[in-house]
């Protein structure tokens, strides 16, 4: 009487869920080392036509801020400070933009709303 139900080839299960663990910890030490390279990294973002320049880890910390002597103006604090933050943020959109293109790479398009 033939077996119904199952999976085919009896016990090619365990074999596949082997090598499905083995690719998912491959992946994860993948993963591990890229956020490791990315955390290793600096970006550098200027504004003002370079008058301002900043500098941050792939951590997110501002590591150096540069400023240029004429943008050093004690009657336009505000323009120093809109274009210390310019440069702040688009350092970290930088930052956020390589690290989505690592990940993505890692995944080869996995992820599409996952959790990880």
């Amino acid at each position: 009487m033939a077996k119904r139900g199952g999976f085919p080839g009896g016990m090619g299960m365990p074999g596949n869920m082997n090598n499905l663990m083995k690719q998912a910890q491959r992946m994860q030490k993948q993963m591990e080392e890229s956020q490791k390279e990315l955390q290793e990294k600096t970006y550098t973002a200027a504004a003002g036509g370079g008058a301002v320049e900043v500098t941050i880890s792939g951590k997110k910390e501002v590591t150096a801020v540069k400023l240029a002597e004429e943008v050093v103006d004690p009657d336009d604090i505000e323009m120093l400070q809109d274009l210390i933050m310019a440069a702040v943020n688009e350092a970290i959109r930088k930052a956020d933009a390589d690290s989505a293109a690592v990940m993505s790479k890692l995944t080869g398009g996995l992820g599409g709303g996952l959790p990880f």
